[in-house]
């Protein structure tokens, strides 16, 4: 029991890292912004890149601990118990995109947004496709060699579709690829993300089958820290394969770009190459040599232990604070012009409110530690 608790610390170390770090890439001061702090504009790739690509990996390893409550039940509890918690997830996501379609004018009325305007697919609609798809395909699919080959034919189909579909003239252009002519076929431009100008939705349709790939990862990734154990083996080779996942995005870079947007495969290998080091990292560090001064994991196991429920508070403070104006601002844009921007311009300022933003999330975070309400879906 406590080697499990062990690895569960590098675990929420981790997720806490990732959970951390998104909220403040989400959620600057100002338009101006650090270039790290920003998603690439379309081919190349930024820390940011990382994020929800790592939260998909952790995702996957912590199914590896989880799926063992599975074991001797039949197929149908299985299924709807899978099937249970991606519609709650669901459920959470449009919760958070109805609240943030409410606002408050400043002539004190309200106004709601319609529900013809809402957009149907997003970051957490993702994670909730990628885990039903994942959990179905690990659980009934008994064969690793099979999942690993079904793994391979996601990431080279896309690929080949992208290529063979869409226009001859830029297969992997914003508008111009075939995802984003099956999401407009499939889910019409007024639901579609609209966040670069146009209707473009970059956890398109046809995107989610690659990113599937990455929970699969960190599944069989915590499956084998489980079997080796805390060794310089474990290590060793977890190390190796993510290297090996870098050099093989690096070169499958020069025909398949790296875009985190368009989700491409390559994008997929690079950042399940990272995720390997930096799990390996954590694995060496927290559990083997157990170096934590200042207890400094415990400030990212508290985002770790309950990433949905402070994801969903982030959002849903961002929501409501806004509706309320202080000298005709919301509460969110006087905070950032008001204080931060006044501490330091531009950037600087725009990373200290992302800053404090976090802060605010972590403080939540911490209560729910504290009070041991830990929210599972």
């Amino acid at each position: 029991m406590e080697q499990n608790n062990a690895r569960f610390t590098s675990l929420d170390v981790f997720r806490g890292m990732t959970i951390c770090f998104m909220i403040i890439v989400n959620n600057p001061g100002s338009d101006v912004s650090f270039a790290p702090l920003d998603h690439a504009k379309w081919f190349g790739f930024t820390p940011t890149d990382l994020v929800f690509p790592s939260f998909l990996f952790a995702m996957g390893n912590a199914m590896s601990f989880a799926m063992k409550k599975f074991e001797g039940l039949s197929s149908g509890p299985v299924i709807l118990k899978i099937l249970k918690r991606s519609v709650l997830i669901f459920l959470v996501a449009y919760c958070l995109e109805f609240l943030g379609s409410i606002h408050h004018q400043l002539n004190g009325g309200w106004s709601i947004g319609s529900i013809s305007h809402m957009r149907i697919l997003g970051v957490l609609p993702r994670i909730a496709l990628c885990y039903l798809f994942a959990a179905l395909m690990v659980h009934f699919i008994k064969s690793k060699t099979i999942v690993v080959v079904i793994s391979i034919l996601l990431l080279l189909g896309y690929w080949v579709i992208l290529r063979v579909f869409g226009d001859p003239g830029n297969h992997f252009g914003m508008l111009t690829n075939v995802g984003t002519y099956i999401d407009k076929a499939v889910l019409g431009e007024n639901h579609m993300y609209h966040g670069e100008g146009v209707a473009f939705d970059p956890e398109g349709i046809l995107s989610t089958l690659p990113s599937i790939v990455n929970v699969i990862c960190g599944y069989y990734a915590g499956k084998f820290i489980q079997e080796k154990g805390k060794s310089y083996e474990m290590i060793s080779k977890l190390l190796m394969v993510g290297f090996l996942f870098i050099f093989l995005a690096l070169c499958w870079n020069m025909s398949f770009p790296i875009a985190k947007k368009l989700w491409t495969s390559s994008f997929v290998l690079l950042t399940v190459g990272i995720d390997l080091v930096l799990i390996s990292a954590l694995v060496y560090v927290v559990e083997m040599k157990k170096w934590n001064p200042l207890k400094w994991t415990s400030f990212f196991t508290t985002f770790g232990k309950n990433p949905l429920a402070i994801y969903f508070f982030g959002d849903f403070f961002g929501a409501v604070v806004g509706w309320f104006y202080i000298d005709k601002m919301n509460f969110n844009e006087m905070m950032s012009v008001k204080v931060f921007q006044v501490i330091s311009a531009g950037a600087i300022g725009s990373l200290l409110f992302a800053i404090y933003y976090m802060l605010v999330c972590w403080l939540f975070g911490k209560i729910l530690d504290k009070k041991k309400i830990y929210i599972r879906v």
